[in-house]
């Protein structure tokens, strides 16, 4: 049995002052706290307390790619980036489209310990589109497998995109799209527009995301199955997006920070960093998304978290590969794009990247659940005052691939609990623990 735990004075969502108790992974009280004897104090005084992040877009790389990321080297990221809860993407090698492959993740995640892995199972055997995969296995295994997505690859056949609409609504499962016309963007290396055509890289149109936002959300409709829409990026597709929820078609959507942050202009430096799939778009592209977050057609905040082993970024641009860490700098980068400027508070922050990421996930049982008495203590401490700037080789990731190198981000995660037990403590808490 754990000692129990007071985090004194924290401020809840950044509205109220209250102290939080934890005993036996639970948060068994909330508000004026008296530390039972031989309990851990830690004063929280200017943190912000939120429940532990989920983020529903994290690529581990394992198995099969160890020298960009293991799940031990993932989970270390994401807990020190204030994670308690990641969902691992399915394009490893193999890939995770049997219960064999999507249990050895899952219990490599829980061996560890550091965050809760869930993996999600691919649409189509090997990532190929051809034939579906064994979803309802990967789904009754002992990961039960909810989400399922071919990312890195568009579900390109609609048809296919149907059939796996109609295999997961039988287990209240959703298809999560990669949103790509693969036939508009062959061979493309940037966002199409007047910067690629300066550059004389191959541009990827807009409307290779929206055509294929607007198919799927009339394919999730007309077999009333729920699809996710992953990295949103353009402003076309939030217009798709705000319509369908509009028309009541089970269909949610995400934003990753870096399209919430960085444009297209970065490509001026040739830097491979700053390649991505989707890429970086238009400052207009940037402002909708934005707005979008703010007044909820786009559900959630997720990484996109996508480690590269050395060798495949510091190279020239046509040869990288697209990706870029997230784990360790999304709560900073959030907080410089969007808290600070107005546009969010910490609550919409604990709605975006943890409570909706665990209902859309399903694993709201746990995660994303309210700083309340009787509840798991997953939680997050936040110092929106601990500026500190970004250095891709001190990053927990065994990768370091980071477009955010040099940049000062204005705040980050100090102390993550994932049932009560500390998963990353900065050195403000290391002695209380001692």
């Amino acid at each position: 049995m754990s000692r129990p735990i007071v985090i004194e004075n924290a401020s809840l969502y950044g509205d109220t002052t209250a102290s939080i108790l934890v005993e036996d992974g639970v948060i068994t009280a909330v508000g004026e706290v008296a530390a039972p004897e031989g309990a851990v104090v830690v004063d929280a005084t200017g943190l912000i307390a939120l429940p532990g992040l989920v983020d529903l877009h994290t690529h581990l790389r394992e198995p099969g790619r160890e020298d960009a990321e293991t799940i031990e080297t993932g989970s270390r990221a994401a807990s020190r980036g204030g994670w308690t809860a990641v969902f691992a993407m399915a394009n490893t090698n193999p890939v995770a489209d049997t219960a064999g492959v999507v249990e050895q993740v899952w219990s490599r995640g829980r061996e560890i310990g550091l965050v809760d892995v869930f993996p999600v199972g691919a649409v189509t055997v090997g990532l190929k589109g051809e034939h579906l995969s064994e979803m309802g296995a990967m789904a009754h295994s002992k990961a039960n497998v909810r989400l399922f997505s071919d990312d890195g690859v568009c579900v390109y056949d609609p048809v296919i995109m149907r059939r796996a609409l109609e295999y997961v609504k039988t287990f209240d499962g959703a298809i999560v799209q990669h949103a790509q016309d693969l036939r508009l963007t062959e061979g493309s290396q940037m966002h199409e527009g007047e910067v690629s055509a300066e550059l004389g890289l191959a541009g990827w149109p807009a409307v290779a995301e929206e055509s294929i936002v607007a198919r799927d959300a009339l394919l999730a409709e007309h077999v009333g199955s729920r699809v996710h829409v992953q990295h949103l990026s353009t402003a076309g597709s939030v217009e798709i997006i705000r319509w369908a929820k509009a028309r009541g078609i089970s269909v949610t959507a995400e934003a990753t920070p870096h399209h919430l942050l960085l444009t297209d202009e970065s490509a001026r430096t040739y830097d491979p960093l700053f390649k991505v799939n989707p890429p970086l778009r238009t400052q207009s592209d940037v402002d909708a998304l934005r707005a979008a977050v703010a007044d909820g057609t786009i559900d959630i905040i997720a990484t996109d978290h996508a480690p590269h082993a050395a060798e495949d970024k510091d190279c020239e641009w046509a040869a990288a590969s697209f990706g870029m860490l997230g784990l360790e700098t999304a709560l900073g980068v959030i907080q410089k794009a969007l808290v600070d400027t107005g546009a969010l508070t910490w609550r919409d922050v604990a709605r975006l990247m943890s409570e909706n990421p665990a209902r859309i996930g399903k694993v709201d049982d746990q995660h994303g659940r309210p700083l309340a008495e009787g509840e798991p203590a997953n939680i997050t401490l936040v110092d929106p005052a601990a500026a500190w700037t970004v250095d891709g080789a001190q990053l927990a990731s065994r990768a370091s691939n980071t477009p955010y190198g040099g940049m000062e981000l204005p705040g980050r995660a100090v102390a993550t609990l994932l049932r009560g037990e500390p998963t990353y403590l900065s050195p403000r808490f290391e002695g209380a623990f001692a």
